[in-house]
C-alpha cells in the first residue's frame, strides 16, 4: 500500500514532462507525422511548403550522363504584384503588390521532372504533379486579376554540375487559361457551350469590338518565366529549399479582357533522386 503514493508522483511526474515537451498547436510542422485534421483545419498550413534548416549550407555532386529527378517541387507564392498602367503617360508601368484572395489553395506541390547533367550545365523539364492552381489578387484600387500560377512544361536551365547554394534555375513554362472551355459566362455566352450571342445583342452582328470579344470565346494559353534560386541544400536527405520568383500573364477572361503581367514570388522546396 505505501507503494501507491509513489506510483502517483511519479506518473504526475511523467505526465507533466510530457505536457511541457509537447507545445502549442504554432508548432505544428506540416510533415509531422502526428498532424491531425483539427490542426491542419482552417489554419493554411497545408499551404505552407516543407522546410530545411538554415544551417543547410552543403551542395551535392551530379554526374554528367546521369539520371536524375527533381521531386515533390513545392512553390508557395508570398507576394503577387499587378503591372498597372500609370495614369500620367509619361510614366511607365508598375508592378503594384495585391492581395491573394484566394483561400489556401494557392501553392504548386508534388511537382516532378528529369533533371539532365550535361557539360553545358543543368537542365530541369517539368513533368506533372499538382502544377497549377487558380488564384485572383486584389490591388490597392479595388481591381481584381484573375490568373492561372503554374509550372506547366517548366523548361530551366542552370550553371555548374552540382546543386549548390548558388544555383539558379531560369526558364519558361506554360499558362492555362484560367477559364475552361464549358464556363459560360453570366449572359450564357460559352465557347464549346451555352449561346454565342446574348438575346438583345444580336442586333449589333458582332461588329462592336468590345461586343466581338466578349462573344467570341477562345481558349487563350500563356507563357511566363520563372527564376529558381536554391539557398539551402541537405546533402544527406537530397532536400533543398529557396526562392521563386516568376512572371506570367494574367488571365483573358477567353479573349473579352485586356492581359497584364502578374509577378509572383515565394518559398520553393524539392529534392533531388537518383534513378
Amino acid at each position: 500500500m505505501r507503494i501507491r503514493p509513489l506510483l502517483a508522483i511519479v506518473l504526475a511526474l511523467c505526465l507533466s514532462l510530457v505536457t511541457a515537451c509537447s507545445g502549442g498547436s504554432e508548432a505544428v510542422q506540416r510533415a509531422g507525422t502526428n498532424v491531425t485534421y483539427d490542426d491542419i483545419r482552417n489554419t493554411g498550413k497545408a499551404n505552407d511548403c516543407p522546410t530545411i534548416p538554415d544551417s543547410a549550407r552543403g551542395s551535392i555532386p551530379l554526374s554528367v550522363g546521369g539520371k536524375y529527378e527533381l521531386r515533390d517541387i513545392c512553390m508557395h507564392p508570398v507576394q503577387v504584384y499587378a503591372k498597372e498602367e500609370p495614369t500620367n503617360r509619361r510614366q511607365v508601368a508598375q508592378f503594384v503588390e495585391g492581395k491573394i484572395l484566394t483561400r489556401f489553395t494557392s501553392s504548386l506541390d508534388e511537382v516532378f521532372g528529369d533533371l539532365t547533367v550535361s557539360d553545358d550545365g543543368l537542365a530541369f523539364q517539368e513533368k506533372g504533379g499538382i502544377d497549377f492552381q487558380p488564384i485572383t489578387v486584389l490591388i490597392p484600387g479595388g481591381e481584381e486579376f484573375p490568373f492561372t500560377f503554374s509550372s506547366k512544361s517548366l523548361n530551366a536551365t542552370a550553371e555548374g554540375s552540382a546543386i549548390t547554394t548558388s544555383t539558379d534555375f531560369d526558364g519558361v513554362y506554360r499558362t492555362p487559361s484560367y477559364r475552361t472551355s464549358n464556363f459560360i459566362d453570366p449572359k450564357g455566352r460559352a465557347l464549346t457551350t451555352g449561346v454565342q450571342y446574348a438575346q438583345g445583342l444580336v442586333a449589333l452582328g458582332g461588329d462592336d469590338e468590345a461586343l466581338e470579344a466578349e462573344n467570341n470565346k477562345r481558349y487563350i494559353d500563356g507563357e511566363g518565366t520563372m527564376s529558381l534560386s536554391i539557398t539551402k541544400v541537405d546533402p544527406e536527405t537530397g532536400e533543398f529549399g529557396g526562392v521563386f520568383t516568376a512572371v506570367q500573364p494574367s488571365d483573358s477572361d477567353m479573349g473579352g479582357r485586356e492581359i497584364v503581367d502578374i509577378k509572383i514570388s515565394g518559398d520553393l522546396y524539392g529534392r533531388l533522386e537518383e534513378l
